[in-house]
């Protein structure tokens, strides 16, 4: 297959994947995040003032209104452009940070980049770009990484793995032996903050001691309960799902969680995968992350305005503040320090 052939089959992808999430197929079906197993404390005589819990927090060393961000979900295509200036728009009025989708059809396509220039509507927001792990051994390197942080304006990368998706893919990246040493050599050089994530599968102890001294800033384990990669793919492919037992695959987000903060104790952890509701996002925080990301609940919303978006991030948050403010923690730290597994 040509490059220019294979470039724009990458863009139709993305159209089919978008359209394919929109599906009730793309969920999982019988894993839950296991969030909904995290006894969330309730106090009857809470001592605060709803309006005065702070929700405010750091995350990559920028200022967040809320610990959430808009979860990677696009780029590549006008219908992507759209979703990505409705979701930045959102984001920077509520002050969160925001995920890029894979970004390897801007590198092979310069033309698919404005798609993801979302700066002139989002200037402060944290911006964290993404590109697949895999390719390191199709060789990227140091200089595509920089470059997909630099051409958008971001202030750091997130390197996805996916193997199962790939693996459901005709043609998809399945050569990974060696991507360790890879992500070794390579991640200590880009002058960004680099993080690690999963796409919806999860990441556990195993690959948090794998990685433990690469030099990531931080970790998103991503984990199963919400949008099935897997099924996205063979929705996309063949319209079906063909293998669902394969399609189920995965470490809920709460195992997930604990897993991983298990290994690394210190290291600043995103919660994505499955997480629906404020609660979702305090229990994830009481399990030790230290942000939530949501993508597929605002994808149509993200099709239709910014201000569809901007309402459901709203509800979101309230959700968390009325949470914390039953629970008795007047701030996001503070359900951080009351962390523990002892909840599930």
């Amino acid at each position: 297959m040509s490059a220019e052939r294979g470039s724009s089959e990458l863009v139709s992808r993305k159209l089919r994947h978008i359209d394919a999430c929109l599906r009730p197929e793309s969920q999982y079906q019988t894993v839950k995040t296991g969030l909904e197993r995290v006894a969330w404390p309730y106090r009857a005589l809470p001592e605060l003032d709803l309006s005065s819990i702070d929700l405010r927090t750091t995350l990559l060393g920028k200022p967040l209104n809320a610990p959430l961000l808009i979860g990677a979900m696009t780029g590549g295509a006008e219908k992507s452009a759209l979703i990505n200036r409705n979701l930045a728009t959102a984001a920077q009025k509520l002050g969160l940070g925001m995920m890029l989708g894979s970004q390897r059809v801007m590198l092979e396509r310069p033309e698919a980049r404005a798609s993801f220039q979302i700066r002139k509507v989002a200037p402060d927001i944290l911006l964290i770009g993404n590109l697949g792990a895999a390719q390191l051994l199709r060789g990227y390197g140091v200089e595509q990484l920089t470059a997909a942080i630099e051409q958008v304006g971001g202030d750091a990368l997130a390197l996805h793995l996916n193997p199962l998706q790939e693996a459901m893919q005709t043609g998809g990246d399945t050569h990974w032996a060696g991507i360790l040493a890879r992500l070794q050599g390579v991640v200590p050089q880009v002058p960004y903050p680099l993080l690690l994530k999963e796409v919806g599968h999860g990441l556990g102890a195993a690959v948090a001691r794998q990685v433990a001294d690469v030099g990531f800033a931080a970790l998103d384990v991503a984990g199963a309960g919400g949008t099935s990669w897997a099924r996205v793919e063979q929705l996309a492919e063949h319209g079906a799902v063909l293998s669902p037992d394969l399609c189920e695959v995965g470490i809920p987000t709460a195992q997930a969680l604990q897993e991983v903060r298990g290994v690394l104790p210190t290291m600043p952890l995103i919660a994505s995968g499955g997480i629906r509701t404020g609660l979702d996002m305090a229990r994830a925080l009481l399990l030790g992350a230290d942000a939530a990301a949501v993508a597929r609940p605002l994808l149509e919303s993200a099709l239709h305005s910014a201000e569809a978006v901007q309402a459901q991030l709203e509800r979101l948050i309230w959700e968390l503040r009325v949470a914390l403010f039953v629970g008795g923690f007047g701030s996001v730290g503070d359900v951080k320090a009351a962390g523990s597994g002892s909840y599930v």
